[in-house]
């Protein structure tokens, strides 16, 4: 059975610290660990000096609690105060890619010294000043650069195709994975995004269950883009939960629900309690 993790940027208003407790008081077996402006963040130059400090208490919080863990690298204004997500591995400035490949491979450093498996990533949005062609080589150089590193460190790169995004599919990862052709580049899968993008959330499971090193989970309706809570979306969680049993999945499933943090404590609860619920075989 799949272990189950919450996102700490389901909990922005908390310190990573008290996140760590409440997620593994609420009885969790993993955690994604966003690394933001006060959650192991390398970039802040103020805190160098507390940074190894930091992770030592991360890792023992970690380990009091049993917890597997996952670091993801998708803060929204972590690289540039003013614009979300930027920059990316397909920014039109070498220096602007180079900033992000850095982070991540600072990232890598800090998964490795956690014990955490994987990080997880992804393309970013392509702007229009940027020719198809030069981003897709930008992006295949980036990912395989990264995956050396990800090699060296022993953490896998997961890589998560995002609507909206330049790889928003699994046929576009498909694509970037034969071009990178990196046994350390594998897929963190959005199964939200997937009942948005593919034909069959379960068909996607079983088609790239060789590949997924990370899940990220939430309800989504068909036709629009917002992580929601359980029960506010169309997708069937049996039939999803089913399908990991039938590949014998053992890896992590963690929810992403980075806009409930204004009721982080009670959401991560009733989040457990759904899906301890529906993942129970007794239960379908």
């Amino acid at each position: 059975m799949f272990k189950l993790g919450y996102n700490t940027n389901g909990f922005a208003s908390h310190s990573l610290l008290s996140a760590i407790d409440i997620i593994g008081s609420t009885g969790y077996d993993s955690i994604a660990i966003t690394i933001d402006h006060h959650a192991l963040n390398p970039l802040n130059k103020d805190q160098d000096n507390d940074l190894e400090f930091q992770i030592i208490q991360v890792k023992k919080r970690l380990e009091k609690y049993q917890l597997s863990s996952i670091v993801e690298t998708g803060a929204r204004f972590l690289l540039d105060p003013r614009i979300k997500h930027e920059p990316t591995l397909i920014s039109a400035s070498r220096e602007d890619r180079e900033f992000r490949i850095k982070f991540i491979e600072k990232c890598l450093d800090i998964a490795a010294v956690l014990g955490s498996k994987t990080v997880s990533i992804w393309s970013g949005g392509k702007k229009t000043d940027v020719d198809e062609s030069k981003a897709w080589d930008w992006l295949v150089a980036g990912c395989a650069r990264l995956s050396q590193k990800a090699c060296a460190s022993g953490v896998y790169i997961g890589f998560e195709p995002e609507p909206g995004m330049f790889i928003e599919n699994l046929s576009q990862y498909q694509n970037l994975k034969e071009k990178v052709n990196h046994e350390f580049f594998k897929l963190t899968l959005d199964l939200g995004h997937a009942f948005i993008t593919e034909k069959s959330v379960s068909g996607s499971i079983r088609a790239f269950k060789n590949d997924i090193v990370n899940i990220h989970l939430e309800d989504m309706k068909k036709n629009k883009h917002d992580h929601l809570f359980f029960g506010e979306g169309d997708m069937d969680f049996i039939d999803i939960f089913q399908t990991l049993d039938e590949i014998k999945y053992t890896g992590q499933v963690n929810i992403e629900l980075s806009r409930h943090s204004h009721n982080a404590v009670e959401t991560a609860q009733n989040a457990f309690k759904f899906i301890t619920a529906k993942k129970n075989p007794g239960n379908f």
